[in-house]
C-alpha cells in the first residue's frame, strides 16, 4: 500500500476542484487532502482515484464522489469529539473523513462482503471507528443513541423514523431521499417532537438496503 508524491499532488488538485465547487470547510478539505483515496478502490480504478467521480467497488456498490462526501460531511455540522452514526460504511472512505475530523464514529454496513473487507482494511490505514456493525441501517443503533449527527450514504426511498428518534436535539440527519434520483435532505431536531427540513439539490446513490440480515 503506497502513497506516492504523485498521489499527493493529485489529491491537492482534487481539493482545489472541491473548493471551486463550493466546499468551504478547511477541516474537511484537509481530510480529503490527507486520505489516500486510491487505496480504497479496486486496482483497475486507481488512475481515476482523484477525479471527482464515483466508482464501482465490491458487492455492486460505489465509492462516493469526493464532492458528495465533502458536501454531506459539511451539512452534518459536526465538530471534534462529536458522536456520529454512519449508515452505509461501503469502502470506508466517508468513515475515514469523519475520523480525520476527530469524531467518534459508529458505522453500519448491510453488505457482508463489504463489511468484512472494510473492517480488515480500515485499521491498516490507522482508522478505527468506535463500533463497526453488520446490520440494518434503517433501524440505526439505538443502544448508542443519541447522536450528534447521522449520515446516510445510500439512497433511501423514505426517511427511517428510528434515525430521527436517535438524533440529539440540535443535531442533523443528512440523508439522500428518493428512488432513481435523490434529494439531499437535512433534518435538524428542534425538540423531542419537532424537526426542521431543508433540501440541497439532486444526487445519485446506490439504494439503501433493508431487512436482509
Amino acid at each position: 500500500m503506497k502513497d506516492t508524491f504523485t498521489h499527493r499532488g493529485m489529491r491537492k488538485r482534487l481539493v482545489e476542484t472541491l473548493q471551486k465547487k463550493g466546499i468551504k470547510s478547511k477541516q474537511i478539505l484537509e481530510a480529503i487532502n490527507t486520505i489516500p483515496r486510491h487505496l480504497f478502490m479496486d486496482s483497475g480504478f486507481i488512475d481515476h482515484a482523484y477525479v471527482d467521480k464515483a466508482f464501482p467497488i465490491a458487492a455492486d456498490q460505489t465509492i462516493s464522489q469526493p464532492y458528495t462526501v465533502a458536501r454531506q460531511t459539511e451539512l452534518l455540522g459536526i465538530t471534534k469529539g462529536d458522536k456520529v452514526l454512519e449508515i452505509g460504511t461501503g469502502s470506508g472512505y466517508q468513515t475515514a473523513v469523519l475520523l480525520e475530523l476527530e469524531t467518534q464514529v459508529y458505522t453500519i454496513e448491510r453488505q457482508n462482503e463489504l463489511f468484512k473487507k472494510t473492517k480488515r482494511f480500515l485499521p491498516k490505514l490507522g482508522y478505527r471507528p468506535k463500533r463497526f456493525i453488520f446490520g440494518d441501517g434503517y433501524i440505526g443503533l439505538e443502544a448508542e443513541a443519541p447522536f450528534d449527527g447521522i449520515i446516510v450514504t445510500a439512497g433511501a426511498p423514505y426517511v427511517p423514523k428510528p434515525l430521527l428518534a436517535q438524533l440529539k436535539i440540535g443535531a442533523n440527519l443528512v440523508i439522500p431521499v428518493g428512488d432513481a434520483v435523490q434529494i439531499m435532505t437535512v433534518f435538524t431536531r428542534k425538540s423531542e417532537t419537532e424537526f426542521e427540513k431543508n433540501e440541497y439539490g439532486e444526487f445519485r446513490f446506490v439504494p439503501l438496503l433493508e431487512d436482509k440480515n
